[in-house]
């Protein structure tokens, strides 16, 4: 497992786009003290029930530091109270959980145990279950979005990478090889152009994933840059 998580890191590193990254972790922190607060006044936003024992009151702006760049928060405000999420202060175990999560939704889709961990490790409590299922398919609709977008104007050079990454399905745990393309256009302009899982690196896996691309709009390639990948020799 943590061969896995070694290839799964360096995969999300070396070709995630950068804007993509922070952006996930900015929605998860939102949706994460949005739900906390939910939980402080006893009931969701214009919500009326009897368990109510406090309002929303606006949001404060606020900057954090992270490995995965400037995230611009907005904390929600109580009328009754202050509210501060644990993990404005300097917590290296609630960074780490955040990034581990961001990743893993970026390059496999995340789970809700994932997402309870790092629920655990922020210090943060009360936050239900439909409302950590909510974030996951927010989550991986962003992230489908993404890699499914069309691609716009010439891409001079592309790299392909491959790696080999541990996954359950129907209750078994498999091998699944994760592809990715990274692009450069005539502009210097670094995207990552696409991503696919498949069961193993064979000619045909790769050669549905290359004319995926084009069909999105890949274009003007003159270099191509890439290891010996089996089935892509």
């Amino acid at each position: 497992m943590t061969e896995d998580r070694m290839a799964l890191i360096e995969l999300a590193e070396k070709h995630a786009d950068d804007d993509l990254l922070r952006e996930l972790g900015q929605l998860v922190l939102q949706r994460l003290m949005d739900a906390e607060a939910e939980q402080r006044c006893g009931a969701g936003r214009h919500e009326r029930s009897e368990d109510r024992v406090n309002q929303r009151n606006g949001y404060r702006d606020r900057t954090l530091e992270t490995r995965l760049g400037t995230m611009e928060l907005r904390i929600p405000k109580l009328r009754t109270g202050s509210y501060l999420p644990s993990f404005i202060e300097p917590r290296k175990a609630s960074e780490q959980a955040l990034v581990a999560v961001v990743q893993e939704a970026y390059v496999k889709g995340i789970s809700t145990r994932k997402v309870d961990d790092l629920v655990q490790a922020m210090g943060m409590s009360g936050i239900s279950k439909s409302q950590v299922s909510r974030l996951c398919e927010e989550l991986d609709e962003r992230v489908e979005a993404f890699l499914n977008r069309p691609l716009s104007g010439p891409w001079a050079y592309v790299w392909l990478d491959a790696t080999y990454l541990k996954s359950r399905e129907r209750g078994a745990v498999s091998s699944q090889a994760v592809v990715v393309a990274v692009g450069v256009s005539n502009e210097g302009r670094r995207e990552t152009l696409g991503m696919a899982v498949g069961p193993a690196e064979t000619e045909a896996f790769w050669t549905e994933f290359l004319r995926s691309l084009v069909r999105r709009g890949l274009t003007g390639v003159r270099l191509v840059i890439s290891d010996a990948h089996e089935g892509l020799k």
